[in-house]
């Protein structure tokens, strides 16, 4: 598939972070980080990134690598491969960028890519969040976004019976 350069630009390879955060990173302006599996988009996602985006000037999605999610929910997951999701999200006009990190927790991403506001969703307590210690320390916030009832990647897939 040929993507829109719009699209494809959006998507940043892991090496080329620094480059881009000294480029784009201008006094007085927000980054705001949030990351996940983002397996199956759902109104769910839709809420917490753009709700996310609302609190910032740029949002930076942290997209759990297909081995990582393997490791976090699973053998049968994910269902859509790294790429497919990573074109899904950079797709939306309130996604700036998209990475890919392949451990278990973004901890490392948080630390290079230093936002002002880490977000998740609500069914994080704002002291089990990743990262929140160290967002905290150089006076940064984090914020937890409600669920939107009734959607996760997980229910959608017992629902459909496709495991």
């Amino acid at each position: 598939m040929k993507l829109p350069e719009e699209i494809r630009q959006k998507i940043v390879d892991r090496k080329a972070l620094p480059q881009l955060l000294n480029k784009t990173s201008q006094p007085g302006k927000k980054i705001v980080f949030t990351n996940g599996c983002f397996d199956l988009l759902h109104p769910g996602h839709i809420h917490l990134l753009y709700s996310a985006r609302q609190l910032g000037d740029r949002l930076i999605v942290g997209l759990n690598s297909d081995e990582s999610v393997r490791r976090l929910k699973g053998a049968q997951r994910p269902v859509m491969d790294e790429y497919a999701r990573a074109i899904v999200l950079a797709s939306l006009a309130f996604v700036d960028t998209v990475v890919l990190f392949s451990e278990d927790t973004p901890l490392e991403l948080i630390m290079e890519i230093r936002p002002e506001v880490l977000v998740k969703g609500g069914d994080y307590q704002p002291d089990e969040i990743v990262g929140a210690e160290f967002i905290r320390s150089m006076g940064g916030k984090t914020v937890t976004i409600p669920f939107l009832e009734g959607y996760s990647s997980t229910a959608l897939i017992d629902k459909s019976g496709a495991h």
